[in-house]
């Protein structure tokens, strides 16, 4: 699905190689201290946001993006409520109406596939904004931006992995990024309900990227450079008993931060329930917020990529 510089759809971290990530960050890097030199550059063009989960940051960055583009944008913020979807139409019949407005489809949906099925219909570029527990590519581009700008490299990075891994799409589209680097290590730190699926560790061990399991955050704190904590997803859960069994099990506070070392950083997609405590935001390594901000670059030099 990517030729050359050039992307059509974006469904899937796997699309991406190495010099096309490298090529990516160097547009986002231009793009955050120089933005007046792409103001326009995209006037003319239309983006549908079809959200069929709740968002702010993935929809509010996408929107920021394509307006500091000179683009326009229209969607939805609940179309699995306030869209024909709740008549019976299907996904592909939706995109197909879609793409007959608009330049781009930027689609979050609840099911897996969903994105893939999109684009299989789409006559315009579809772009997977998260499909249920699936994958989140332009989350996973944002976080290995995060690290490259927060690290200065990523080869050779020690990452933890940490909460609820079998159904984080964040942490399943950033592991198959960091795949693409050297001499990357990647500690999974899950209880046995949600651990990190099979398909994920079946990829490392194909890339020969060693990885390994663990219960005890203590004991991986110290060895990392990247603590990516995720939260408990309750909406993926079969009931509450399920959910409550695993529900802040891990807790990055101030006590957790005095084992990382002093240049480590911490990292999470949010939005953050109750496994980072507010009394590190202020804490230097606390790279969350620094995060979210890179994604409106990140998604700028996408829709660049795509429509330009």
């Amino acid at each position: 699905m990517a030729v050359g510089s050039r992307l059509r759809h974006i469904i899937e971290s796997q699309q991406f190689s190495r010099a096309l990530l490298e090529e990516l960050f160097v547009l986002a890097d231009d793009m955050k201290s120089q933005p007046h030199r792409y103001a326009g550059r995209l006037k003319g063009q239309l983006m549908a946001a079809l959200f069929y989960e709740p968002s702010t940051r993935t929809r509010l960055s996408f929107e920021a993006a394509m307006l500091r583009l000179g683009g326009r944008t229209m969607g939805t913020d609940n179309a699995r409520e306030f869209s024909s979807a709740a008549k019976g139409e299907t996904i592909e019949d939706t995109v197909r109406i879609v793409s007959g407005y608009s330049d781009v489809i930027v689609l979050r949906h609840y099911e897996e596939g969903a994105a893939r099925r999109a684009a299989a219909v789409s006559s315009v570029p579809v772009i997977n904004a998260g499909d249920g527990p699936g994958q989140h590519p332009t989350q996973a581009l944002l976080d290995l931006y995060t690290i490259r700008d927060e690290i200065g490299h990523v080869d050779g990075i020690r990452i933890a992995m940490v909460g609820d891994l079998a159904n984080g799409r964040t942490v399943r589209s950033l592991t198959y990024l960091l795949s693409k680097f050297r001499d990357i290590r990647v500690s999974f730190v899950a209880p046995s309900q949600v651990a990190m699926r099979q398909d994920i560790k079946d990829h490392l061990d194909e890339h020969r990227v060693p990885w390994t399991e663990a219960q005890d955050l203590d004991a991986v704190l110290p060895q990392v450079d990247v603590v990516y904590q995720t939260r408990i997803q309750k909406e993926r859960f079969p009931d509450e008993a399920s959910y409550l069994e695993v529900k802040g099990i891990y807790r990055i506070d101030a006590r957790a931060m005095s084992m990382l070392q002093k240049t480590a950083i911490v990292m999470h997609p949010l939005p953050r329930v109750d496994e980072i405590s507010p009394e590190i935001d202020s804490d230097p390594r606390a790279a969350y917020f620094r995060q979210a901000r890179n994604g409106m670059y990140i998604r700028m030099a996408l829709l660049d990529r795509v429509l330009s």
